[in-house]
């Protein structure tokens, strides 16, 4: 199963995932509480630029 076909995951984090590879790969090998923790950090996300951030935030 995709990572992105994840019902738990929001369609803005899915679509901004899949714009960037390398964080969409951070993001699957993550353990799933840091998983849960991205998530939900998404859930609060009010735009795109704060989207945004939370997949470059990955790639830290």
């Amino acid at each position: 199963m995709s990572i992105l076909n994840d019902k738990e995951i929001p369609i803005g984090l899915g679509m901004a995932l899949a714009q960037n590879m390398d964080a969409m790969q951070a993001f699957a090998s993550m353990d799933e509480r840091n998983r849960s923790h991205v998530i939900e950090r998404s859930h609060h996300a009010q735009s795109k630029n704060d989207m945004q951030s939370i997949v470059n935030d990955l790639l830290r």
